[in-house]
């Protein structure tokens, strides 16, 4: 079980009543998975709503033609869009949460979830204010596929994928897989912005040499 400090963590909780915050601590726990573990997939219903405490959450779906793609991530002090919504609903899930880290998380019960959304005014606001901020998200992710420009968002992947660093490891699939796109796109892409000098390539490995001309072309 719980011992309930996990509540201070998340902005919006630390303001719930005693009575609630005790319900929270009392009814969650805190549980473990490693990397690379399928959290939950199409077809599966939720039965908690899981806070992360560490880690990350990759969240993907594939179309009926095989083509995936990364809709979101979920990270520390976050919680999952997509789960919210089935759990709200009452629906199974549509797309797949990957453990991308080894990820430390509380689980809230559905029951103690649905309590508290019909009864705590706080707890409710947590759950749809983060509800909302991810919807904004995903609209950028749907309008990013439709109307973006392939190597302005390659560039703006790579960067972020980098994390301030100048190495990125992944292959031209996972990056197709993180943009909606076909495998060969990415390949043409790439080797583009290596004969600019802006990369070099290696097997499942690409080194940003320009990140600056990256990030303006990401910017534009």
């Amino acid at each position: 079980m719980s011992d309930g400090h996990w509540i201070e963590r998340f902005r919006g909780l630390a303001s719930l009543p005693a009575e609630i915050r005790d319900r929270l601590a009392a009814d969650s726990a805190v549980v473990r998975v490693p990397e690379g573990t399928v959290i939950f997939g199409p077809g599966k219903t939720p039965d908690n709503l899981l806070l992360l405490l560490e880690g990350i959450v990759r969240v993907q779906q594939t179309s009926a033609g095989g083509r995936e793609i990364v809709l979101y991530r979920v990270e520390a002090g976050q919680s999952c869009v997509l789960t919210t919504a089935c759990m709200l609903a009452h629906e199974a899930y549509t797309a797949e949460g990957i453990a991308e880290t080894e990820v430390e998380a509380v689980a809230i019960p559905r029951r103690v979830f649905d309590d508290l959304v019909s009864r705590s005014t706080v707890f409710r606001s947590f759950v749809f204010t983060a509800y909302s901020q991810r919807i904004t998200d995903l609209f950028r992710v749907i309008d990013d596929v439709a109307f973006g420009r392939i190597d302005m968002r390659l560039a703006e992947r790579l960067v972020t994928l980098a994390k301030g660093g100048t190495e990125v490891r992944a292959t031209h699939q996972q990056l197709a897989t993180e943009l909606g796109t076909a495998r060969e796109v990415i390949s043409r892409q790439l080797t583009d912005f290596q004969r600019r000098g802006w990369i070099a390539q290696a097997r499942g490995q690409i080194s940003l040499n320009d990140a600056r001309a990256l990030e303006r072309l990401a910017g534009e």
